[in-house]
């Protein structure tokens, strides 16, 4: 990272902002070209879980390259200034890389499920065996991940 002072080393700081975490920005590779989209998720033990439709772009995109990058960031305010390139962002941002993989096993979708719904409530929930079939569940093993910061001066 070439702004060291802005660098989150502290993998407890990395865990905090992804627990705050709303959406997850997921990119693939299609062909020679990037694609990424915002998605729901959940994070447990240095994975990321995602769910959606069993078919469809995604789906053949990680099954075709499982490579990933994912993203998550924390806006904390804009910083006005007088000079259009004075302006600044303070900002803790997470950018990290991993493989993909399909989750085909139903009491492990359960598991990824339980984990997606964590992240926005402490609701305990049921899946039916019926929804949980329907339903694709991605697992992405987290390979390595940085964390950068710019936070408010006290």
């Amino acid at each position: 990272m070439r702004r060291k002072e802005k660098e989150i080393t502290d993998h407890a700081e990395l865990l905090a902002i992804i627990a705050k975490a709303k959406i997850c920005r997921l990119a693939m590779v299609d062909g020679d070209t990037p694609y990424v989209i915002p998605l729901s998720f959940g994070y447990h033990d240095n994975v990321l879980y995602f769910h959606g439709a069993k078919e469809g772009k995604k789906i053949n995109l990680i099954t075709t390259n499982p490579n990933v990058c994912f993203e998550f960031d924390h806006l904390i305010e804009t910083v006005a200034a007088e000079k259009a390139c004075s302006w600044s962002m303070k900002f803790q941002s997470i950018v990290g890389f991993g493989k993909a993989s399909l989750v085909e096993n139903n009491e492990a979708k359960k598991f990824a499920l339980a984990i997606i719904m964590a992240q926005y409530s402490d609701k305990q929930f049921d899946f039916p065996d019926k929804m949980v079939q329907a339903t694709a569940v991605i697992k992405v093993s987290i390979e390595s991940i940085s964390g950068k910061q710019s936070l408010p001066t006290q």
